[in-house]
């Protein structure tokens, strides 16, 4: 599966953006999700996961609150809605997904990424 990230930006602290992860090439709904992010220096780091079906989701506690992570499998799509953006928002996200109905929280798990879409927050 071929994935795509998109919708990321430049947004004041407080505001929200909403990225996307098209996949195309196999069947979307066979695939887990997760979204991660990686700033300037730092390590790769767990955002957001979820299943397959859609029916289970689970968030980093940094974002636990602000960010919901969904899913649209007629149109092969992952969203996460950001709310309440904050300065330490600021990374390139990537999408990522693996096959199966479970997620999981390490990078490394994961078999096909996309490409990363930046968001920077100011304050």
């Amino acid at each position: 599966v071929q994935l795509q990230a998109s919708g990321g930006g430049l947004v004041q602290a407080g505001g929200s953006l909403r990225l996307s992860c098209a996949a195309s090439g196999r069947t979307f709904s066979s695939y887990a999700t997760g979204w991660f992010r990686q700033a300037p220096g730092k390590e790769r780091e767990f955002v957001a996961a979820i299943s397959r079906s859609g029916s289970s989701t689970y968030y980093a506690d940094s974002v636990k609150g602000r960010f919901t992570i969904s899913r649209d499998n007629a149109k092969n799509t992952v969203y996460l809605q950001m709310n309440s953006l904050k300065p330490e928002d600021t990374a390139v996200y990537y999408c990522a997904s693996r096959q199966g109905e479970s997620y999981y929280l390490t990078p490394i798990l994961y078999n096909y990424w996309g490409q990363g879409t930046l968001v920077t927050v100011s304050s």
